[in-house]
């Protein structure tokens, strides 16, 4: 599936949460969403676990 058909999908149902169950049930669909999406990369093999929570680098300080 599409990176656009999943934005689809994602942007319906939290439309759909939004507009039925008032903007709790917005937020609630929204974070579970982004811990699906992290779930998912982590399945994939695109995200390994320690990515989330090592910090940065001395020399790998952004300006």
């Amino acid at each position: 599936m599409s990176m656009a058909v999943v934005g689809l999908v994602a942007g319906m149902a939290l439309g759909f949460a939004g507009y039925f169950g008032g903007f709790g049930a917005f937020v609630l669909v929204a974070a579970l969403g982004a811990i699906g999406f992290v779930a998912g990369r982590f399945l994939e093999g695109d995200l390994e676990p320690g990515d989330l929570f090592r910090g940065r680098e001395r020399g790998d300080r952004r300006r």
